[in-house]
């Protein structure tokens, strides 16, 4: 029987190299900066599901504290997803009032309304009324005063938007090979989410790290998912700036009895062995029998996860070189007896808290850095994604001086 090398990755990988990657990244305010003009306001960002916004005249407002913003992600009456920077053309003032992180609404008309003087816009971003027109000047022209847009576009249902004036890729390309590989999964089948939410006093690359390795889960997750997954990885892909992963079971743990109980009623734990008969071809390639599910990264700060019958994301928003918003979100089919409720109900008690078994590690290790003591990082063969990570971070910033 072959043994598997220990530094399996790092061999398939080795322009990431071995050895230690900086600290300083993780705490400098000024890297902060070049960091968000770099990377956050040129690259894609995911901001919505085509399903919080089905029906023509239905948006949301996705707030982007990194660049000062909200982005307003509304469908017309022609079916088109369209976004707009969520600014007034009169005194700047915010078309939508925001009621959160993320503040839903429709309009029957397909128009959105200021509520500061009125002015109304069209569902393509149009300037369609101003009460008392005629008081304004003659240098005024509606037509080159609608609401500012953002590029957005649609992939597997998930709405992406871009800061960019002209974005570098399009969102085709910049998920190129990543958008095959996860491509193919029934997202839209599965639209009962559990959604949680926080703000953390760490960097976003801090947070996004601790949920992109299975190194700890014999530790931080000892109380939630005791002996349920394994430590090491399988089929680590790298995708450009992305990076995908399977993680697996340990396949002689036997499931607590409520959960047992529960795993027969309704799928909704990740703990339970699956057949994964709606995963695309590309997932699990190796066949393994203890496949979990595939943890993935589309640079730079989403974490997409797919599972027979259950799919879950993690976004980390930075709002500081030293805070991060987290977003956690768990899609299942929805409940059809009572039986199912309460099945799902316990599985995502789990779930959330494994998450904030995660969550609780994430300031401490901020504080610590921020310390100076220790300048690098260790990173262990395992935690590839972490490495990639901060490798393709690194390029980026190389790529804007």
């Amino acid at each position: 029987m072959s043994s598997v090398s220990a530094h399996r990755w790092s061999e398939k990988y080795p322009h990431l190299g071995q050895g230690p990657i900086p600290a300083e990244p993780c705490v400098s305010e000024d890297f902060y900066r070049r960091e968000i003009a770099a990377v956050f306001n040129t690259c894609w960002l995911y901001v919505a599901r085509e399903e919080e916004i089905a029906e023509p005249g239905s948006y949301k407002v996705k707030r982007l504290a990194f660049a000062h913003t909200s982005v307003i992600i509304m469908r017309g009456k022609d079916g088109a997803v369209r976004g707009f920077h969520n600014v007034c053309s009169h005194r700047g003032n915010k078309v939508v009032t925001e009621s959160g992180e993320e503040t839903y609404g429709h309009s029957k008309a397909a128009v959105l309304s200021c509520r500061f003087h009125g002015w109304v816009y069209g569902a393509d971003g149009a300037l369609i009324n101003v009460p008392e027109e005629e008081r304004f000047y003659s240098c005024f022209d509606k037509q080159q005063n609608g609401l500012a847009p953002v590029h957005a576009d649609v992939w597997e249902g998930f709405v992406f938007v871009n800061l960019a004036p002209e974005p570098p890729q399009s969102l085709h390309d910049f998920l190129s090979a990543y958008g095959d590989h996860m491509s193919g999964y029934p997202y839209a089948e599965m639209d009962y989410c559990y959604k949680y939410h926080t703000y953390l006093d760490c960097n976003w690359k801090i947070a996004h790290d601790a949920f992109a390795e299975a190194y700890h889960v014999n530790t931080i997750h000892a109380g939630s998912f005791p002996d349920v997954f394994s430590t090491g990885l399988s089929d680590v892909q790298l995708f450009g700036p992305h990076r995908t992963c399977g993680v697996c079971l340990n396949m002689n743990t036997a499931p607590e009895p409520v959960a047992a109980i529960a795993q027969k009623h309704a799928r909704g734990s990740l703990v339970a062995k699956a057949e994964g008969t709606m995963l695309p071809p590309s997932i699990n390639p190796s066949a393994r029998e203890d496949f979990a599910f595939e943890l993935s990264v589309a640079f730079p700060n989403l974490l997409l996860h797919i599972s027979e019958g259950i799919w879950f994301t993690h976004q980390f928003w930075p709002l500081a070189h030293n805070k991060t918003l987290w977003e956690g979100k768990y899609y299942v089919r929805a409940p059809r007896t009572n039986s199912e409720r309460w099945a799902l109900e316990h599985a995502q008690l789990l779930q959330r808290n494994a998450w904030l078994e995660d969550t609780q590690t994430m300031e401490n290790t901020h504080r610590a850095i921020a310390s100076g003591v220790k300048r690098i990082i260790n990173l262990q063969d395992e935690e590839i994604l972490i490495r990639h990570a901060h490798h393709v971070i690194a390029e980026c910033m190389s790529a804007a001086e």
